[in-house]
């Protein structure tokens, strides 16, 4: 069932009923990711700067700041990418549903407003998570596991409920992860494994997206066949 959604998925990426939604999302992820470089480097240029000087005397000022904020940006990419899928997954639902299921009744996209408070309440959640996974870098043996337990729970979950949430209300979405938690939990770590590779990790809002179309639409027919077999 995973594999099958995550194939579905990759295929979709590059195909042309995609082309304006990939656009859209990855422009506004790129646009969100240099916004927060100028941000943090100025930020740090004021504050954090004199103290690197003084712990590394030796270190260029221009490397001092590159280093860090790289990798502030590496720990915000997963949170910039969830923000941009909130914004957009009805797009791109709505593309996957039309192409992929066309006899079936399409989603509803949720209000906007909805959807953007969903947003923001996820983009919280996710970077919280991810400040318990950088904390537990420095546990040997847990930092990688860490990063993709972290992610894969928090971004399976919250793709799974929005994709979800087009056919079912909240609380019954919310039911739904929880009755099918391993196999959305499988699904996150997938969708993490897509987040940790440079450059492609930037289309992770299109894929972990469309994944999850795939996979609640599999969910939900095997729950109809399970229940008329009852």
């Amino acid at each position: 069932m995973i594999s099958d959604a995550a194939r579905a998925a990759a295929v979709e990426l590059f195909s042309p009923p995609f082309r304006s939604v990939f656009i859209k999302t990855l422009g506004l992820t790129l646009l969100a990711l240099l916004a927060l470089w100028a941000g943090l480097t100025s930020l740090l240029e004021w504050t954090a700067l004199p103290w690197l000087h003084g712990l590394l005397p030796g270190l260029p000022s221009w490397a001092g700041v590159l280093g860090v904020v790289i990798g502030a940006i590496a720990l915000l990419v997963a949170p910039v990418t969830a923000m941009v899928a909130g914004l957009f997954l009805d797009d791109i639902a709505e593309v996957v549903e039309r192409t992929a299921y066309p006899a079936d009744p399409p989603g509803r996209a949720l209000p906007a407003l909805r959807a953007l408070v969903l947003a923001v309440r996820f983009l919280g959640v996710v970077i919280l998570g991810n400040i318990v996974a950088l904390l537990l870098l420095l546990v040997p043996g847990v930092n990688i596991a860490a990063f993709f337990i972290v992610n894969g729970y928090l971004l399976g979950r919250e793709f799974f409920e929005f994709a979800a949430m087009r056919f079912r209300p909240e609380e019954e979405a919310r039911a739904l992860r929880r009755e099918h938690a391993g196999t959305v939990f499988l699904a996150g770590l997938v969708i993490a494994a897509f987040l940790a590779v440079p450059l492609l990790n930037l289309l992770t809002p299109l894929f972990a997206a469309a994944m999850m179309v795939h996979l609640h639409k599999a969910v939900s027919a095997r729950r109809q066949v399970d229940s008329t077999r009852l």
